[in-house]
Formats: structure tokens, sequence, C-alpha cells
């Protein structure tokens, strides 16, 4: 990596490279007073390394005990068990990796989708903008949750080497084509106001390639909003995952996700109420933490709070 003092520009002409890095630390720093944001990123961070850990517990996620069936929460399961005796906090904590999993590809696979379409309809506009845009305005006009139980139930019964019965990836792909309409639109606003700023026009006059422009330019100045919106996707996603897994048609049992622990529960939760309670407390702080996370991150990438410096320069 090239030292920072050795690309630094005149204090009236910085070097991009040299903006960028204060751009970041200036983002950095007001993000850091968002409590909210910081408490979230603690807690998703804590989720994350829980499941990763999983494997820590003493308990197999799939081994059952018919004579430890339905305990309360004690000592020796602090989550309780469940209707084969299995250890409940370790089938969470199992589970959150899948859920989390699914969350986190869904988001990619948006994000691969959405992107490029919203930064060619943006930069060329024109026809192709129309065609795109059009494109994106049909995905749009489709009822998804009703969309994604159809998907889901074609695809888990389709045996390809990536689409295979109970995957992971499956269950993402789903999510994550139904996604990727709000990434394209937004990317293309971003583009549209870019593309006419004097850096992009002294790029084209210099010779850069279209790809150069979009990749080199103006993407690197959109990544604000981008990230912002893929945090609240994730919390979507992980949404859309539980719902499809409660309703059969996502990860199905003995394999455990959020969703369909809470399902297995409905007809228990009466008697033994800890089996949907511990799952959806899983379920509710993974979408808090996500939501305060991108809501810290939009004040931060704010352009209006660029202006808050301004007076220590004047």
């Amino acid at each position: 990596m090239a030292d920072l003092a050795a690309i630094k520009g005149t204090p009236e002409f910085p070097h991009p490279l040299e903006s960028q890095v204060n751009l970041f630390g200036n983002v950095w720093r007001r993000f850091l007073r968002h409590k909210g944001a910081i408490g979230g990123l603690i807690v998703f961070g804590l989720l994350i390394a829980l499941t990763v850990f999983a494997f820590v517990s003493p308990y197999d996620p799939e081994a059952s005990s018919l004579s430890e069936r339905f305990e309360a929460p004690s000592a020796a399961h602090w989550f309780g068990t469940d209707a084969l005796g299995t250890d409940l906090l370790t089938r969470i904590l199992y589970g959150g990796r899948i859920s989390l999993a699914v969350g986190g590809i869904a988001v990619g696979i948006a994000l691969i989708i959405g992107v490029p379409i919203g930064a060619i309809a943006g930069y060329y506009g024109g026809k192709l903008d129309a065609i795109l845009m059009r494109i994106t305005d049909a995905f749009l006009s489709l009822p998804p949750f009703l969309v994604l139980i159809l998907l889901a139930a074609i695809l888990r019964e389709v045996e390809f080497p990536l689409f295979q019965r109970n995957s992971v990836f499956t269950i993402s792909f789903v999510i994550g084509i139904l996604s990727w309409m709000t990434f394209a639109r937004l990317v293309r606003a971003a583009f549209l106001t870019l593309r006419e700023m004097d850096y992009v026009n002294a790029a084209r006059a210099l010779g850069a390639s279209d790809a150069r422009i979009i990749l080199g330019h103006i993407l690197p100045n959109s990544v604000g909003p981008i990230i912002v919106e893929a945090t609240l996707q994730l919390g979507y996603a992980i949404i859309q995952e539980a719902g499809l897994s409660f309703l059969g048609f996502g990860i199905q049992p003995p394999t455990p996700s959020w969703g369909n622990l809470l399902s297995d529960a409905q007809e228990h939760f009466i008697r033994y109420p800890w089996l949907a309670v511990f799952p959806g407390i899983m379920i509710f702080l993974s979408i808090i933490s996500v939501n305060y996370i991108g809501d810290g991150l939009r004040d931060a990438f704010d352009p209006y709070k660029m202006l808050e410096k301004v007076g220590e320069y004047t």
C-alpha cells in the first residue's frame, strides 16, 4: 500500500486517494457518535461470534434424547429442550449460522444483479435506461412473498449442483433475485447525478473509457448509499428466510434455522413457551441491530453533514 505521505496533494487540490481516506475517516467518526448504531454493531457482532463458535456447545444440534423432552430452561440446558430432547440453545446457535448466511448471500446476489443494472441505466440513459427500468418496474410489481414461496417450492424439488433441496444457496438465490430492484434504482439515481460532475467530464476529455469512468470514478462515490441499503436489506432477508422456513418452504428440519424452530414451536407454544420465545428473541435482536447499524451509516454518509466542518477551513 502506498504511503499516505507520498500521495498528499496541496491543501487547495488534495489528491483523490487522500480525499477518499479523509472521507471514510469522517464517516467513521460520525458513525461513532450514533449510540444506537454502536449498540447495534456490538449486538450483531456478538450474534455472529456466537453462531461461528457454536461448535463449543457440548450438545449435538441434531441428537435427540427422549428422556429430556420439553425440559424447562435450567443450568444444564439454558434455553430448555425441544420435542425431541435436543438442547434448544445449541439448535438456535447452529440455526443462526443458516439464517445469517442466507441473509448475507441474498444481499450479495442482489448487489451483483442490481448495481450493474443501475450503473448502466444511470450512466448511458436513453433507451437502454428506459428498458432496464421497465424490467425493474416489472419485478417491483410482483407480490414478493407469494413469488418467494412459489420459487422456493419449485427450486427445492430441483437437484442441480447449486440448487439442491434444503440448500442455503437455493433459499438465498430465491430471496436475492427478488431484492435487487432497490439497489438498481438507488445506483441509477446516484449515477444520473454524478455523471454530470466536472471530474467525470474531465476524465472523458482525457480519454478514459466508460468502464474506467464507471468503476473508477462514479461507483466509488456511490458506495455510501449502497452500503446503507445493503445493511437494511440484510435485515429484510433474515425476516424473509424466517418466514419461508416457518411456512415450510425454506430450510427443512433436521437442519435448524430460526424460522423452522418457530414453526416447530407453534403447536407447543402454550405449554412450552420457551420453544418460540428464544428463537423469536434472536430474530428480533438481529433485525433491530442491523436496522440501527443502517441508521447510523445513513447519518454518517449524509452528504449534508459534510458541511459540519466548513467553518474550520474558512
